[in-house]
C-alpha cells in the first residue's frame, strides 16, 4: 500500500465525502421517528411476552395467588 501524506489524505477524504449523498432534515427526521416508534412496539411486545411467560409459569409451578 502506498504511502500518502497527510495533506493528500485530507484531500482524498474531502473529495470522497462531496460523494455522499447526504439524507435531507426532512428523511432523517421521518427515519428517526420510525426508529422510535419500532422501540416503542418492540417494548411492548417483550413486556407483554415477559408477562404472559411469566404468568404460566407462576400457573405451572403453583405459585403466587
Amino acid at each position: 500500500m502506498a504511502k500518502t501524506n497527510p495533506f493528500d489524505f485530507i484531500q482524498q477524504v474531502r473529495s470522497e465525502a462531496a460523494k455522499v449523498t447526504w439524507p435531507t432534515r426532512k428523511e432523517t427526521m421521518i427515519t428517526t421517528a420510525m426508529v422510535f416508534l419500532m422501540v416503542v412496539l418492540a417494548s411492548v411486545f417483550f413486556f407483554a411476552a415477559d408477562q404472559l411467560m411469566g404468568w404460566g409459569v407462576r400457573f405451572i409451578m403453583g405459585l403466587g395467588g
